[in-house]
């Protein structure tokens, strides 16, 4: 087998093509994450709009503005804006963003329903935005060697896809009453296919369009929560392929993996340890590689990787297409999120 290993991740340093002014909606955990990661990469002038509805229990870095008024934040002339408050406020916050002309990054899912994304969609085009959705999965060095293989044909024509997360609510802020999270809450967009749909998005991403679905949706975690904690949906691809992806808000120890199944061979990629790992067969012979993120490799990389493409998508150095999520795929992923639901509800398979 053949290792392949990227050297150490280097320090986060100030990129020079960092935008001069981020406003943050939204100041929970993702918001306080992407304020402190645009800090590193040299954003001089950060504010933050919070309404302190939120748990977050993290102090803000000084120098760094707060407003409690979006339409005043907004007036001071932000370049870009990242929208992280909950899923369902979305894309109303975001519409604000783009008449005011920020560039925007808006985090995963974008949103709880469709309702509102005709309009974005056409300010961002009227204004010539940059709009990202933060699926950072994108920017996991192991998926994007995956990525890497499929598009070389490693293993052939693809037979089939499996990804599988499952992760206990209560330990992700184990601070907080779990069930006041936006993920444990309806109104505000929650429920394991949308709070956990990476897998939907990085499948698409990787094996190409869903073309249908079907579903199992279920609420068997005993955390008394008001939307679904646990779903495996079957996925039918353009290609011919077939999918399935099963999520949950129950597995102790996480577990987030994925297998493609291809005629000449198999891609494994494991979120414990970052490897993605091949096995082709050409004739009788047997071809092994693998592929593992650099050593200083964290989970708030995906984060920084992710806003450093962002930030260059705005600086016109860099193309959004590839890598970073445009608004039109963050679209996709939910419509197909949508689907998964009413599939599950209907009992049928549903055509996105």
């Amino acid at each position: 087998m053949t290792a392949v290993q990227g050297g150490s991740s280097p320090c986060l340093s100030p990129v020079r093509r960092a935008p001069d002014s981020l406003l943050i909606i939204g100041a929970g955990s993702a918001g306080h994450r992407h304020l402190l990661n645009a800090k590193a990469l040299g954003v001089a002038d950060l504010r933050v709009f919070r309404t302190g509805a939120g748990a977050s229990r993290a102090r803000l870095p000084e120098a760094v503005s707060v407003e409690t008024d979006l339409a005043h934040a907004l007036s001071r002339g932000a370049k870009a804006a990242v929208i992280a408050n909950p899923t369902s406020l979305h894309v109303e916050s975001a519409l604000q963003a783009a008449r005011a002309g920020c560039h925007l990054l808006i985090e995963k899912p974008l949103s709880h329903a469709l309702d509102g994304i005709p309009d974005l969609l056409l300010e961002i085009r009227r204004r010539r935005l940059v709009a990202q959705v933060g699926y950072q999965f994108r920017f996991h060095p192991g998926l994007q060697h995956v990525r890497h293989w499929l598009q070389n044909d490693a293993i052939g024509v693809i037979v089939s896809a499996h990804a599988r997360w499952g992760e206990y609510l209560p330990d992700w802020q184990p601070w907080r009453d779990y069930k006041s999270s936006y993920a444990a809450r309806a109104e505000l967009g929650g429920g394991v296919l949308l709070t956990l749909s990476h897998p939907i998005d990085y499948l698409r991403w990787l094996l190409g369009e869903i073309v249908r679905v079907s579903a199992v949706t279920a609420r068997r975690s005993g955390l008394e929560l008001d939307v679904e904690d646990a779903a495996i949906v079957q996925l039918e691809f353009e290609s011919g392929a077939a999918g399935v992806v099963s999520l949950d808000y129950v597995q102790r120890p996480a577990e987030h993996h994925l297998t493609i199944v291809g005629r000449k061979g198999v891609i494994r990629w494991d979120n414990s340890d970052g490897v993605a790992r091949l096995d082709a067969f050409d004739a009788s012979q047997r071809n092994s590689d693998a592929a593992a993120p650099p050593r200083a490799f964290d989970r708030n990389r995906l984060f920084t990787s992710e806003l450093s493409h962002f930030f260059s998508c705005i600086a016109g150095k860099t193309e959004l297409q590839g890598e970073g999520c445009s608004i039109e795929d963050g679209e996709q992923a939910l419509r197909i999120c949508l689907a998964a639901k009413r599939a599950a509800e209907e009992g049928r398979r549903i055509s996105v």
